[in-house]
């Protein structure tokens, strides 16, 4: 091996380190700059959700169903922004991916709310109804499985065996 080979290899082994570091950097920088502006679009819609209630408390009263859904679809929705922020912050992919099937079974239950029910739509909530129901069940699943791997994990610690 010459020298030159020996330069070029050195020379790209700096090369991909740095390129590497350097996406990496890249990327944990739009994270937090995606995370602010989630944080930022949070207390948009928790501002906005308040005025709501306080408009229609101030003009109505005691609300009515009209006013109560449309607080309700904001409300859920303000719930879904919450969970993607609070999913934001997650380091394990495991917990990511179930924080996410909850987000998603949440989104399905609004659709649910909000879904008119005519004879035409009857189909799309039976459909969306089994859907929630498996994702319910496979957040539940997950939890329980959660919980024994913790139980296993906390009864194989040095001091207990």
């Amino acid at each position: 091996m010459t020298s030159k080979d020996g330069f070029f290899s050195k020379f790209n082994y700096f090369i991909q380190h740095q390129a590497e570091n350097s996406l990496t950097q890249a990327v944990k920088l739009l994270r937090f700059v995606f995370i602010v502006f989630m944080v930022v679009y949070l207390t948009a819609c928790l501002v906005s959700i308040s005025n709501k209630l306080l408009e229609f408390i101030m003009v109505q009263g005691a609300l009515d169903f009209h006013s109560m859904k449309i607080l309700l679809t904001d409300a859920l929705f303000t719930l879904i922004v919450l969970a993607i922020v609070k999913a934001l912050f997650i380091h394990s992919s495991f917990d990511y991916a179930l924080t996410f099937l909850e987000i998603a079974f949440v989104v399905i239950i609004r659709k649910l709310i909000l879904l008119d029910t005519v004879p035409e739509e009857n189909w799309t909530l039976l459909i969306l109804g089994a859907i929630s129901t498996a994702f319910f069940v496979l957040i539940i699943y997950i939890h329980n499985l959660k919980r024994q791997w913790l139980l296993h994990k906390s009864s194989q610690t040095p001091e207990n065996t």
